[in-house]
């Protein structure tokens, strides 16, 4: 089929070269303007456009697609499907019913369950036991099209964001090569979503990764693996930034459960790592990160840091 793709980020790119590999007419990509990043704010490609130049394929960058100049441009190309992933901008109804087959979302959940910006990233801190990718034929909605395929994705104990969303971007590629030759063939039975079913979530913000010591150390050990790599679980130590990558919560030890301690205090520290005390149970740290230093290993920064017994976290951002 000939195709426009649209799509941004790394989870997107894979896709696209799994249709570029499955032989299909990749007519243009349309993605994201450049913009600047890091310190030097040096401007940077989306990941998307980075393949799309790889294999010589032309590439839009519209500020806003729904603009009538933009849709026409699209529409010149004459496509049989628009195939959506991770692309950054709502699709007017002008551009869903341009192409022969409609345009297709590849998206990381099991709709109608995490519709919306960070599926993968919500997932995990809810604590859900699985997740996984949906093809849905897209409408004027927020992911409320009907669902063309659907394949499940186990959520691993030790999970992390980084490591589901790579294994969706893979499961993403695969499904969206399955699906286009059924698309074209007829072969697929659009099925409603459930809207008794669905949930809703937003875009992910820093601040979602302060720890808030008074809640619980199964919630907080989600809410690291959650949000790495990005934007990360954070405290406060000595009024510095302290980004908790790898953690684990573990049980009180000598009966202290339920105790009026200090939520964000240390309990105990061992040369490779240390225990915080939470709302219910302790989370023992092994990995971290403090401002303007590198990502390290607990024993390697109680070399320049020496934490004991007592020490508090956090409280920074209500000074």
């Amino acid at each position: 089929m000939k195709i426009i793709f649209m799509g941004t980020p790394d989870f997107a790119s894979g896709a696209l070269e799994a249709v570029v590999k499955a032989g299909h007419e990749v007519a243009a990509v349309v993605t994201q303007p450049d913009k600047p990043k890091g310190r030097g704010k040096e401007m940077q490609m989306p990941p998307v456009k980075i393949c799309a130049l790889k294999y010589g394929i032309p590439v839009l960058q519209p500020v806003k697609v729904r603009e009538p100049g933009e849709v026409a441009r699209l529409a010149a190309f004459g496509a049989d499907i628009f195939v959506v992933a991770a692309f950054g901008q709502l699709l007017p109804e002008e551009i869903l019913c341009l192409p022969k087959f409609g345009c297709v979302n590849i998206h990381a959940s099991l709709l109608p369950k995490y519709r919306g910006a960070a599926p993968i990233q919500w997932a995990i801190l809810n604590g859900e036991k699985e997740t996984g990718i949906t093809i849905m034929q897209m409408d004027k909605g927020l992911d409320t099209g009907d669902i063309l395929m659907m394949r499940a994705v186990p959520i691993e104990e030790r999970e992390t964001g980084a490591s589901l969303f790579d294994k969706l971007a893979e499961t993403g590629a695969q499904l969206i090569v399955e699906a286009l030759p059924k698309i074209e063939k007829g072969e697929l039975k659009p099925q409603k979503q459930n809207e008794a079913e669905a949930s809703y979530v937003g875009m992910l913000k820093k601040s979602l990764g302060l720890i808030r010591w008074e809640k619980d150390a199964l919630s907080i050990d989600r809410l690291v693996r959650g949000l790495n790599s990005w934007p990360s679980a954070y405290t406060y130590y000595r009024k510095k930034n302290l980004k908790i990558w790898e953690c684990e919560a573990v049980l009180e030890e000598n009966g202290h459960e339920g105790m009026e301690n200090t939520a964000g205090r240390i309990e105990k520290v061992e040369k490779d790592a240390f225990y915080v005390k939470t709302g219910r149970g302790l989370l023992k740290v092994t990995q971290v990160q403090l401002e303007g230093k590198k990502r390290m290993a607990v024993k390697d920064f109680l070399l320049g840091y020496p934490l004991k017994s007592g020490d508090i976290l956090g409280g920074v951002e209500n000074v």
